[in-house]
């Protein structure tokens, strides 16, 4: 287009010479122009960035796919819908950081314009397109020297020097430079790296570490002190380069990021829909939805039978003998009455783990403060004689006004999550299918201003509501056989159950690391199961002692009191480990621990507890269970309902964790699966 511009101009400027040579030099300039622009435009450099695992580059400052005499200048502006196929190996930009690692393309979202890439360590993560590049962009140019005259081009140089110009020996090639880089690159990596803090996002650590990957707790103290020296003398040797400034600048970025290995900016994931149905999918969801409150009603009328056995079902009561308007107000009495207790200005302050987006949510830690002013509220009541066995009499009633309760909070908190932000959203009930959905939770953590719903219900009305039937049950069984102290056998489950709960509302901190608070929305699952299943399916075996009073001898009851005790003693200090470690790795006080870092800046311990099984903390929950439920005999499974139906949860969360930790922690996690390959229970997979 150019050249013909010129030739029209040629021919218009008929009269002067000097027009003539002033359109040909313009075609001239024009056609070098066209041939060398995008040298020009586009130079950029690729770095090789050292080897973690996986082989990363950075990122070209040209734009993908214009390389000079490769491409048409037409393709560069054409955008297809979806530039890259399924199962394309592409080069995928790690969120958060410059370095680019091989990916492979698994599927695409035309909603969201999201790809859903793989890396070689198996971890999947979702990815715009701008942070897709292709395997050819990323390929090394020639080294070429900076001048380009035949001189310094030619093979052959003078062996004379001028006297500005360093010694022959001093003068640093690009190969001396290479090799030093390469020796740098050891000597950091035989360093003991630092698990960062969990907010903080390692870019130079990927799932794919060496193979000697266990630290002690202890190397995060020093790490600093041992890298700072040889950070120093590089950055000195790269003032006096001949680099340009905007090289320099970019230098200096990496540089300081190397330098500190702390306040890195958190990956800020785009919440995408969930792909993987858990629980059966939607066809599963809706049967629990069914299912839960019938097992309630079916369990509790069945302990009130003369035969309370499985087999022997139990006759449906009338359907307006089910629900009493004063028993429904007495539970949203209780309710409301636990809020505000929630409200109460007593207890620290806490933050929970970092969000997808980086936030953190604040929460008021004082629910055995609540547990406390219940107790004293119990106190009076019975002090002024009032009838806590009403309770029993009445406790099937109790349980349909509270199961109606969580399926209108289902409902709300459903209807609430189709307005919240995608990344406010469950990163398992997105699925786009409303029974899932609803069964799941779709908002991950909602709020009514500072009142946060789902920690309310975690431990608030039901595990306290719990305690509280346990005791109008001991309270029924001195009423109906007249008796001055309640049996050995409900002494033992009130005992049991009481420093469960106690304990559990005593570390309530902990509860914030757990899967229903980081992974799983608050629906249907949750209020069903806090506010209904807890106390109602927990409180069993006292509710079937009193129809069914079981003799036990003391020694015995020694027996089962020991059981409970180490079951109760691993439970404990597992999690005391666990939520330690992960609040503070750098503790002085598990100087002892050692753990395999992963990319996501936590570490997985492989000693203590959690080197002896994957899960001791559900063992030590499986111990209990067991112990609660020998005072009854064994005269009927009934009460051992509870131990079935823990140990069918507990495989079920543990594999469910098994999943999320292999795509969260990649090659980590199934290094850890090697070093600690029992799962639950001790030689046992």
């Amino acid at each position: 287009m150019h050249i013909y511009t010129c030739v029209l101009v040629c021919v218009d400027a008929s009269k002067p010479l000097g027009s003539v040579c002033f359109a040909f030099a313009t075609c001239l300039i024009s056609f070098f122009f066209l041939r060398y622009q995008s040298a020009f435009l586009f130079r950029g450099n690729i770095a090789n960035v050292p080897e973690v695992g996986i082989e990363a580059k950075f990122l070209p400052s040209c734009r993908a796919g214009c390389r000079t005499g490769t491409r048409k200048r037409d393709s560069v502006w054409k955008m297809p819908s979806r530039k890259f196929a399924d199962g394309e190996v592409v080069m995928g930009r790690w969120p958060g950081s410059v370095l680019y690692y091989e990916v492979q393309v698994t599927s695409y979202d035309d909603v969201a314009h999201l790809y859903t890439v793989k890396y070689k360590d198996g971890t999947e993560l979702a990815l715009k397109e701008s942070d897709i590049r292709s395997q050819s962009s990323f390929k090394h140019r020639k080294s070429q020297s900076s001048s380009s005259s035949p001189s310094r081009r030619s093979s052959s140089r003078s062996r004379s020097r001028s006297p500005g110009r360093p010694a022959k020996g001093r003068r640093r090639s690009a190969s001396q430079s290479r090799e030093q880089k390469d020796d740098k690159k050891k000597t950091i990596q035989e360093t003991s790296l630092a698990l960062p803090k969990p907010s903080e996002n390692n870019t130079k650590r990927y799932n794919g570490e060496p193979e000697s990957t266990e630290k002690n707790a202890t190397s995060c103290i020093t790490l600093e002190q041992k890298l700072k020296p040889d950070l120093e003398i590089k950055h000195v040797l790269e003032q006096y380069s001949l680099r340009s400034r905007k090289d320099e600048k970019k230098k200096e970025e990496i540089y300081s990021e190397k330098k500190t290995f702390v306040a890195v900016k958190p990956i800020e994931k785009v919440s995408t829909k969930t792909k993987e149905l858990e629980f059966g999918g939607r066809i599963g969801t809706f049967m629990l939805i069914l299912f839960l409150p019938a097992t309630v009603f079916y369990l509790l009328l069945t302990c009130k039978q003369d035969d309370p056995s499985l087999l022997n079902f139990p006759p449906l009561p009338a359907l307006e003998s089910l629900w009493d308007g004063r028993v429904f107000a007495i539970f949203l009495l209780w309710f409301f009455l636990q809020a505000a207790f929630y409200f109460l200005p007593v207890g620290k302050v806490v933050e929970g783990l970092p969000l997808s987006s980086g936030r953190k949510l604040q929460y008021r830690i004082n629910g055995f403060y609540a547990f406390i002013l219940t107790a004293a509220i119990i106190g009076v009541l019975l002090y002024f004689q009032f009838e806590l066995h009403y309770l029993y009499d009445h406790l099937m009633q109790f349980a349909v006004s509270a199961a109606a309760f969580s399926l209108a909070l289902s409902i709300y908190l459903y209807v609430r999550s189709l307005k919240a932000p995608e990344e406010e959203l469950a990163p398992g009930g997105n699925s786009g299918y409303f029974i899932y959905d609803f069964f799941t939770g779709h908002e991950l953590n909602p709020r009514i201003g500072s009142f946060d719903l789902k920690y309310f219900c975690e431990l608030r009305p039901g595990l306290i509501g719990w305690v509280v039937i346990n005791l109008a049950m001991l309270l029924a069984e001195m009423k109906i056989y007249n008796l001055s102290v309640p049996s050995l056998s409900m002494i033992l489950v009130n005992s049991f159950q009481l420093l469960y709960v106690v304990d559990a509302l005593w570390n309530e901190e902990a509860v914030l690391t757990t899967m229903d608070i980081t992974h799983d929305g608050f629906g249907f699952m949750l209020a069903f199961g806090d506010l209904v299943w807890v106390p109602f399916v927990y409180s069993l075996q006292a509710f079937y002692l009193v129809g069914h009073p079981t003799t036990i001898t003391w020694p015995v009851a020694a027996g089962i009191t020991v059981l409970n005790c180490i079951g109760y003693y691993i439970f404990r200090s597992a999690n005391s480990q666990k939520n330690n470690f992960r609040r503070n790795p750098a503790d002085p006080k598990l100087a002892n621990l050692k753990f395999i870092p992963t990319a996501t800046g936590k570490g997985l311990l492989v000693t203590g507890w959690w080197g002896f099984v994957r899960h001791p903390n559900y063992l030590g929950d499986i111990i209990m269970a067991l112990a609660w439920s020998l005072p009854c005999g064994f005269n009927h499974i009934l009460p051992y309902f509870y131990v079935i139906y823990f140990i069918c949860l507990l495989v079920h969360r543990e594999a469910r964790d098994e999943h999320h930790c292999k795509q969260k922690y990649g090659l980590a996690w199934e290094r850890y699966c090697q070093r600690v390959p029992y799962r639950i229970f001790p030689y046992i997979y």
